[in-house]
């Protein structure tokens, strides 16, 4: 695959990119196994690793630095900061804050056996802190070496610009990244994130392509969901009664069956035809998995094959809102009804 350059940031990542939310305490506690992946991953020519604080508490992170000892320069390596860390009440150790992020950064620098991060990520909107004050902070960490770059992560399009025009004030570096939701089943960033992205010159790098492991074909309406899924382990992020994703998994397993590929490498491919993605992030649990991922390569769908899965989710369409994993906070009653 042709490498793709972050927004314009002059850092080129393949196109596919591992990312590690469930290697550790969510999803695969074998950490060999985990670090194994991340190897294979390498091996086969991946050069962005992406992660998170909160992942199993900082767990995957103290997974992911090892499995980088000797290789990290050829790594474009990712995390994330926003939510709370560990089992406590304080609520200054969460957030957007300076205060917050110039801890979370230090103590992600140490799990993760490294000097610098490429790519620090806001892993959501925080409506408690200004914008401001967090675009200066993270300014100011490129400027002192801490890390190369920033993005944001689950930003709708009204917060990037917001962002974006908070650096234009202070002379602040402004986001170069925005890593959102993004599948056939879910494709409300065509209607807004994907072009402010593109318009600031940010990249995109891509999460859940394959919407919790439905674009696989796993979950049907006469069984279970299989030991093991996401539909499995963690109910509450399945949409096991959506009877409009059963409808349309069944329409896209015939859409792939007639274009001769698998849907998992369909629902990969069709992300990565549209040109304001940078990259997406495959979730592997297992080796096997990531085998199956990678098997994709160059692949493209021809026009008939896009029209025909437009014509079974519509451009723009979430078939479930709550897929986006972030609401803002002016759709909660609070907000729109006035205080009794």
């Amino acid at each position: 695959m042709e490498f793709r350059t972050i927004g314009r940031s002059g850092v080129r990542v393949n196109p596919l990119a591992l990312g590690t939310m469930v290697l550790g305490p969510w999803g695969n506690t074998d950490v060999d196994a985990c670090r194994r992946i991340v190897h294979r991953a390498l091996d086969a020519g991946l050069n962005l690793v992406d992660t998170a604080d909160t992942y199993g508490d900082g767990a995957t992170e103290e997974i992911i630095g090892p499995a980088l000892r000797g290789r990290r320069d050829d790594v474009v390596l990712a995390t994330k900061f926003q939510n709370p860390v560990g089992d406590h009440d304080d609520p200054n150790r969460q957030g957007n804050s300076r205060r917050w992020m110039m801890r979370a950064v230090e103590d992600s620098l140490r799990r993760l056996g490294t000097d610098h991060i490429d790519l620090y990520q806001v892993h959501r909107p925080d409506p408690h802190t200004d914008i401001a004050e967090t675009v200066e902070a993270m300014s100011d960490l490129v400027r002192a070496g801490k890390i190369r770059a920033w993005g944001t992560s689950t930003f709708p399009a009204e917060e990037i610009v917001e962002a974006q025009w908070a650096a234009q004030r202070s002379g602040a570096i402004a986001p170069h990244c925005e890593q959102p939701p993004y599948s056939i089943m879910c494709r409300g960033i065509e209607r807004d994130v994907l072009d402010v992205s593109a318009r600031y010159g940010m990249g995109v790098i891509t999460w859940s392509p394959l919407s919790g492991g439905w674009l696989t074909g796993k979950y049907t309406r006469a069984e279970p969901a299989p030991p093991g899924s996401r539909g499995d382990t963690n109910p509450d992020h399945f949409d096991g009664g959506n009877e409009s994703k059963f409808d349309a998994v069944e329409k896209l397993q015939a859409i792939a069956a007639s274009a001769g590929v698998s849907m998992t490498h369909m629902a990969l491919a069709w992300i990565l035809e549209h040109p304001a993605v940078t990259a997406v992030l495959l979730g592997p649990r297992t080796e096997a998995q990531l085998t199956e991922l990678l098997a994709v390569g160059d692949l493209r769908l021809d026009e008939d094959t896009l029209d025909a899965i437009d014509a079974v989710v519509p451009p723009g369409l979430n078939i479930n809102e709550a897929d986006t994993y972030w609401m803002p906070p002016a759709l909660e009653p609070s907000a729109r009804r006035r205080p009794r």
